[in-house]
């Protein structure tokens, strides 16, 4: 006999939603709220299933729960042509969820499940959906997903680097987090990206989110995908919802897998380490298959240094920002750091040109050098870091990020001539002056503000890209013998640990937005990567803890799992596979190949502290980074050889132009070659550092 929950029972012919003795508890919701069910371990769920006709608004169906001793039936108040059949697997702190769905006639439908955080008050709680949500993404504006827009978000899977939502409970440390278990190799084109929309094929593609209801936190997901409350189109630009429709013909069935698991940590540091070795175990992400080895991606990048190397009356530079993928053409841009890092490539340019005997690049590589040594820098001692004299501009407005990356640049190329017996005194002078500049800038908690101008008064004081600093300050300790600058550089691991890394606080790193974003937490990795080298015991080992801490935000950004592209998605139809990749940030919401040292990073820690995943997974990185490498019949839909492309739109957003499944027009392969060269440079920092011993 079944048991009425809440409602009056409503009988139906057609729909049933049967759940096995292990069961958690389902409700039904869309424009109203549904009863649901009390099952042994707490969990409550709710569920409904949309169902629409071409040309017509989809009707919702909220299920409604019905007690059948220890079973549970859903039934929908109407008659409709589908079987909803529901199994939990129970195993340790993992409820696995099996969902059929059967057609009986030809449907259009979206399923949704709700399953309710045990008794988490939504104001209690910090959310995680991997390479896209972090907290409450408050750094984000309210033009971006953020708490600003709304406390309830869902979204498609391929925008999360994991398809995961967590949910932690900052007053108790317990958290919960849903997992998409099932294999996602397809996905369907659709025209439109707001409103009802009908898929053109079969999908693998869901949704993932956490919701408010009742001021209480729910984790729902289901497939197709939808996004609610908004959709995220392009930097900055909100678009109404989508719910998205698959076509199931009469007697096929669907089967989809979702695994809630629960746990805790002490804080929410911990809950997101936690989160990514529970994915990175569930997922085993494995290296990429190339068909060329790294000695060829070399001779291949080389070409940009070739190719886009420009000469003027004032600085020699490699044109590499702001380019068209379909031209490639030199435009007149001469960068120092992020984007274009003129002198990293330069350096770069000029250890591979004398390796292999190549008199040209090295040539020009050395005039890249002597000019900027002549005209680099403004008269008060900065890098000019941005000249482009297509359009006879250059900003006033400096950077501590890419001030910060220039002197890298220059003291490795530094170092490799001090290696050669060739001394730079000049040089040497320019770095002391701008380094003194740092200083000087530097404030009482160690912390240096985002921007300035040339005189030093400050722009931007957020403190978001202070890590960048932290490399060349330590670097230069060792260079010059100069203990002075590995206190400033102690003092920016103070600010890190205080004001970052204890408050999972990642931001502002990136140059074009403020907002949470990956470069953040790689740099603060690398910052404390870089402290530990230059100090002994208990002093290096805190900075590795930290260095541990921070690094498990880098890689959250990164893809541990192929997404899937449509045919007719140039980057699906050369068979590019995600893993690997990481995400930007939350307002530029693409892929992209930023590493440098991270690889490097990965590679310590795991013989420092004994964790093999991050040696595996950066082996996963090294190798998934390099498939888009053009050359000659494998161009990758750029123009030019060696020419590594940049914004590559792998969810439904675009940069400017194209899409999901294709680049933005505008490029700037000037730092992707940097980063990725970087990467087979192995152990520079720790090579650096050792040759430079007191």
């Amino acid at each position: 006999m079944l048991d009425k929950i809440d409602l009056k029972r409503i009988k139906v012919k057609y729909m049933t939603i049967k759940i096995g003795k292990t069961i958690t508890k389902l409700l039904g919701t869309a424009l109203v709220m549904f009863s649901f069910a009390t099952i042994a371990n707490g969990q409550h769920i709710r569920s409904w299933l949309q169902l629409k006709t071409p040309g017509n608004n989809a009707v919702c169906y909220p299920l409604e729960v019905y007690k059948n001793g220890q079973d549970l039936e859903l039934t929908a108040s109407e008659n409709i042509p589908v079987e909803v059949n529901v199994t939990i697997d129970k195993k340790a702190s993992e409820q696995v969820y099996i969902i059929n769905i059967k057609a009986l006639n030809t449907i259009f439908f979206n399923y949704k499940q709700s399953i309710k955080a045990g008794s988490f008050e939504h104001d209690d709680c910090q959310f995680l959906m991997p390479g896209f949500w972090y907290r409450r993404n408050l750094r984000s504006p309210k033009e971006a997903p953020s708490f600003h827009t709304s406390d309830s978000w869902l979204v498609r899977e391929d925008r999360l680097s994991t398809p995961l939502t967590g949910v932690f409970n900052e007053k108790t440390g317990d958290y919960y987090t849903v997992l998409r278990k099932d294999d996602i190799q397809n996905t369907a084109y659709s025209a439109l990206h707001k409103g009802e929309v009908i898929l053109s094929q079969a999908s693998d593609l869901g949704f993932t989110g956490f919701e408010n209801m009742d001021g209480q936190t729910w984790l729902s997901f289901g497939f197709p995908y939808q996004e609610n409350p908004k959709t995220y189109i392009r930097k900055l630009t909100l678009a109404p919802p989508v719910t998205a429709f698959e076509k199931l013909e009469k007697g096929e069935t669907k089967t989809f897998t979702w695994t809630v698991n629960k746990g805790h940590a002490n804080d929410f540091s911990e809950f997101v380490g936690q989160v990514w070795n529970y994915s990175f175990d569930a997922f085993q992400p494995q290296p990429v298959e190339l068909g060329y080895g790294y000695d060829f991606v070399k001779k291949t990048l080389s070409n940009f240094y070739d190719e886009g190397y420009t000469e003027t009356d004032d600085l020699n530079y490699y044109s590499g920002i702001h380019l068209l993928t379909y031209d490639c053409q030199n435009n007149g841009g001469a960068e120092i750091g992020f984007i274009g890092r003129v002198l990293l490539n330069a350096y770069f340019a000029l250890e591979y040109a004398e390796e292999t005997g190549h008199e040209k690049l090295k040539n020009e590589a050395i005039k890249i050098y002597d000019s900027y040594l002549k005209n680099g820098f403004t008269e008060t001692g900065y890098f000019r870091e941005f000249v482009h004299f297509d359009h006879n501009e250059e900003p006033d407005v400096y950077s501590i990020r890419r001030q910060s990356e220039g002197i890298y640049a220059v003291l490795h190329y530094l170092n490799y001539e001090r290696s050669k017996k060739r001394q730079h005194p000049e040089w040497e002078e320019r770095i002391k002056t701008l380094l003194d500049n740092f200083l000087a800038i530097q404030n009482e908690d160690g912390s240096f503000p985002r921007k300035f101008d040339k005189n030093s008064k400050v722009i931007d004081a957020s403190g978001g890209s202070t890590p960048s600093a932290t490399l060349p300050l330590v670097m230069a300790s060792k260079y010059f013998k100069n203990k002075n600058y590995l206190k400033h550089a102690k003092k920016t691991g103070v600010y890190l640990e205080k004001e970052i890394i204890s408050k999972s606080d990642y931001f502002s790193s990136t140059l074009d937005a403020n907002c949470e974003d990956k470069e953040a937490s790689l740099y603060a990795s690398t910052a404390m990567y870089y402290l530990a080298l230059a100090t002994k015991g208990k002093e290096s080992a805190h900075y590795t803890r930290l260095c541990k801490q921070a690094t498990y935000f880098a890689l959250s950004w990164y893809y541990i799992w192929d997404v899937p592209f449509a045919q007719g998605q140039m980057l699906g139809d050369i068979e590019l596979k995600s893993r690997g990749w990481g995400n930007v940030s939350v307002e530029n919401n693409h892929i992209d190949v930023f590493i440098f040292e991270l690889v490097d990073v990965l590679n310590w820690l795991d013989k420092t502290i004994d964790e093999p995943r991050f040696k595996a997974f950066g082996e996963v990185i090294k190798s998934s980074m390099m498939q888009l490498l053009p050359y000659e019949g494998h161009m990758c839909g750029v123009e030019r050889v060696g020419y590594y492309p940049e914004v590559v739109q792998h969810t439904n957003w675009d940069y400017g132009k194209n899409g999901k499944g294709f680049y933005n027009n505008f490029f700037a392969p000037g730092w992707t070659v940097a980063s990725l060269w970087e990467l087979l440079q192995e152990g520079s920092a720790e090579k650096f550092i050792k040759s430079n011993k007191h």
